[in-house]
């Protein structure tokens, strides 16, 4: 699947959106990709997923679990995990901290490949990470539909993305006029 067909799913979808945007980091964007809206139709998710499993280096296909962090990583988490044929677990953050919960567990050693929706600066996905070898997993590898930060972002183990987009966030005191004209939307999961 190329980046002009990738991006037509998500235009399709009515999931990439234009204006002023805070992330669930904080930062500010000018476009924003709402993976919720584009995982909403099954055959489209399925056909995204399959797409970003090819992509997957072996360390990433040879797993045990796929984790993903709640809210936004849970769908499409789970079609990885159902393409794959392994189990698929989640976590989340009652306290604030992300932790696997609802009865989940790891074997010790297990080895899980942790999928997230959108990566931007990588926090979330380094916290699942930590919560994930708390509970005995060993990730191997990451994996995401969206990769905002053009493969900039470290989050401790190898990241395969569907699609890499260089999409320029800023600080809220930092923003192009432009973008600061704007009224701020935060579109995501979590409150401000």
């Amino acid at each position: 699947m190329t980046d002009a067909e990738i991006l037509s799913e998500f235009h399709a979808a009515g999931a990439l959106l234009e204006g002023h945007f805070i992330l669930s980091s904080g930062l500010r964007s000018a476009k924003y990709l709402q993976c919720a809206r584009v995982l909403a139709d099954p055959a489209r998710a399925a056909r995204l997923v399959a797409a970003l499993i090819a992509k997957l280096p072996r360390e990433g296909l040879a797993v045990d679990a796929v984790v993903a962090p709640a809210m936004g990583g849970v769908v499409v988490g789970y079609e990885v995990a159902r393409q794959l044929g392994v189990q698929s677990l989640f976590v989340e953050r009652p306290q604030g901290v992300f932790e696997l919960r609802r009865g989940f567990t790891l074997t010790e050693g297990a080895r899980v490949l942790m999928v997230e929706d959108v990566v931007t600066t990588g926090l979330s996905s380094r916290e699942a990470i930590v919560a994930i070898e708390a509970a005995g997993g060993c990730v191997v590898a990451g994996a995401c539909l969206v990769d905002r930060s053009n493969g900039k972002a470290d989050i401790g183990v190898p990241l395969t993305s569907l699609i890499a987009l260089d999409v320029p966030t800023y600080s809220a005191d930092a923003l192009p006029p432009e973008l600061a004209a704007l009224p701020a939307v935060k579109p995501g999961s979590r409150a401000a």
